[in-house]
């Protein structure tokens, strides 16, 4: 499921902001754009973002602009390194000149970053990350609520199929026996009533599709009881409209009239893109 956060936050070295984006995807895969500086903080923030969200790719950015409390300082080893080997140099060339200040400072080492409050840092970005979460699954549930009716609507539709196809099947099958009794009897060039009937159960066995409509019936149920159940029910959803299609499937190659095949190929389209918004549910 798709959803937004921003949230940001003053630090004494600057301005914290974590930004949340999420879009649909089967598993939970969380990618980080952190500076260097901050990245310690990154399983925290894992942590943080798998405690509430289940299912979904999640771009994660955090930043610290405005350091201006982070002042750089003097790397004392990296100086007495230069002393050394400005030392070497000036031997080699007594008429050198010695090094300025700027070109100390430009030498690489030389100046160190200011460090962070690593516990206070982490403890700012643990509440920080607490607000984004927070917002970012608030506007995951609104789009839930949304696909849920549509998902809904999209289960009253099968059902309205799977009624529509049930009182066709005894008539239907009545029909096509009748036919075929008519075809073996031409077909063996006698009135073997014996072996017409033997034919004809071999024929309801193959075309009995009962069963089917049942499963169909429990399994539209099932989905439906997730549905009100609410929670994380996409991977529930995406199996049950599997199995909905595996009984669809074989509604069809039982169906004895064309009508019946035609109800079960739109109630395969239903089914279809009935698991493609599952997908798109936590």
């Amino acid at each position: 499921m798709t959803g937004y956060a921003l949230v940001s936050a003053e630090h004494p070295h600057g301005a914290l902001t974590l930004e949340l984006r999420s879009v649909n995807a089967r598993f939970l895969d969380v990618q980080f754009r952190i500076a260097d500086e901050l990245r310690a903080l990154e399983p925290a923030l894992r942590e943080a973002i798998a405690a509430r969200v289940a299912r979904g790719k999640v771009d994660c950015r955090l930043t610290l602009s405005g350091r201006a409390a982070g002042l750089p300082s003097l790397d004392p080893d990296a100086l007495e390194g230069l002393r050394a080997l400005e030392r070497e140099a000036r031997r080699a060339f007594p008429d050198a000149a010695p090094l300025t200040a700027s070109e100390v400072l430009r030498w690489p080492g030389v100046l160190r970053e200011g460090a962070l409050a690593a516990g206070e840092l982490q403890a700012r970005v643990a509440a920080l990350a607490a607000r984004a979460v927070a917002e970012l699954c608030a506007t995951r549930a609104r789009e839930g609520e949304k696909l849920a009716a549509v998902l809904g609507a999209r289960l009253a539709e099968m059902r309205a199929r799977l009624a529509g196809i049930a009182p066709l099947v005894p008539a239907a099958n009545e029909v096509y026996q009748a036919r075929l009794a008519e075809r073996l009897r031409e077909a063996l060039g006698s009135a073997d009533d014996e072996r017409v009937r033997a034919e004809l159960a071999v024929f309801a066995v193959k075309t009995d599709v009962a069963e089917e409509l049942q499963r169909l019936a429990a399994h539209l149920d099932e989905a439906a009881r997730v549905l009100a159940t609410g929670g994380a029910a996409g991977k529930r959803l995406d199996f049950l409209a599997q199995e909905l299609n595996r009984e669809a499937n074989t509604l069809a190659s039982k169906a004895a009239t064309r009508e019946i095949a035609d109800g079960a190929l739109d109630l395969k389209l239903a089914i279809e893109q009935l698991r493609e918004q599952a997908q798109n549910v936590e």
